[in-house]
């Protein structure tokens, strides 16, 4: 799962990013709304933390423009606006979800996750299709009941591509779920990655359709 955080306070910010990270997941930080105006339009991500108190404009700005025009990221507010008011004039205003400042990073992780598989239309983490199941949160697989052993990134691909409802994705979109904006990533990366997950889960687990991408095949029993 690819964040972006949007956050003006270094040290906030860099601990975010550092504890997503942390927990698997694929984290980048902005640090103004024209940044993430920006980023919305260059890069994929499956979901936004915001900050209210931006210096260029007010997050709420932003996000009353993310739903005019249909833009419907999850987006959490995270915020030090802690009124009651204030929480009800945000959810109201288009976001996902609200946690106030100071918070507990386990808690902010566990809400993306929520938000990803409300999303997704999912009521639980795990993700079953064949034999196989992966729960993204905790990143454990499991192909005919026994576990499966997956890097960070063959989990975030495979998650990907579980969850794309059997739309193909291209290269381009897998690189943007895996790797952050100052990653140098390798042109056969991908390739690599679903090497390995075919090697440890079967052959037609991810199919190549040519000139378009990818998409999630099934697992062999």
């Amino acid at each position: 799962m690819r964040i972006l955080v949007v956050e003006d306070d270094e040290l906030i910010a860099r601990g975010i990013v550092s504890g997503l990270r942390a927990f698997g997941m694929t984290a980048d930080r902005v640090e103004s709304v024209a940044h993430a105006e920006l980023a919305r339009q260059t890069t994929h991500c499956d979901a936004m933390v915001l900050d209210l108190g931006l210096p260029d404009e007010d997050g709420m700005q932003l996000l009353s423009r993310m739903r005019q025009r249909g833009d419907e990221l999850p987006v959490l507010l995270l915020t030090a606006r802690d009124a009651v008011e204030d929480r009800i004039a945000g959810l109201q205003g288009g976001a996902d979800d609200y946690l106030v400042k100071p918070f507990d990073l386990g808690e902010l992780v566990a809400r993306l996750h929520a938000l990803s598989r409300r999303a997704a239309g999912r009521s639980v983490n795990l993700i079953e299709a064949g034999s196989l199941a992966l729960d993204p949160a905790s990143g454990q697989a499991w192909l005919d009941g026994e576990p499966v052993d997956l890097s960070r990134r063959e989990t975030a691909l495979l998650a990907s591509l579980m969850q794309a409802g059997g739309r193909c994705l291209s290269g381009e979109q897998l690189k943007d779920s895996l790797y952050g904006f100052e990653q140098e990533v390798g042109s056969n990366a991908i390739n690599v990655h679903i090497h390995h997950l075919r090697r440890k889960l079967g052959a037609d687990v991810i199919q190549t359709v040519r000139g378009l991408g990818y998409r999630f095949g099934r697992a062999e029993p």
